[in-house]
């Protein structure tokens, strides 16, 4: 992989660890009505459902978060790009549609398989 791209991919990264740095650290529940043990029972549990989709989000962001922080650690090391599975490139076109990748398309597919 030339330098260049690495550095692309590095800088997208980046940027993804600090939007959901950010997104995080907000504080996603903020408390809807209803929950305050007042309003009919519709109005109690869309607001849990609510609260669930909530904690449900920072969970997935989370760990994304940590597939970033793993893909960004390869990039140090120098195996970024390499197919953690079977060890060849990992095409540039999938690095670009997701750069925290760490196995080439045709490991992931055999995942599903």
């Amino acid at each position: 992989m030339k330098k260049s791209e690495l550095t692309q991919h590095k800088k997208a990264l980046l940027a993804k660890k600090q939007d959901l740095e950010n997104s995080i650290g907000k504080g996603v529940l903020t408390g809807s009505p209803g929950t305050d043990g007042h309003g009919d029972f519709a109005d109690r549990s869309a607001a849990a459902n609510e609260e669930e989709i909530s904690i449900q989000l920072k969970q997935t962001d989370a760990k994304l978060l940590r597939a970033i922080e793993s893909a960004l650690a390869r990039v140090e090391s120098g195996a970024y790009g390499i197919c953690t599975d079977c060890e060849e490139e990992i095409s540039p076109a999938r690095l670009k549609a997701v750069p925290w990748t760490k196995v080439c398309i045709n490991c992931k597919e055999k995942q599903y398989s």
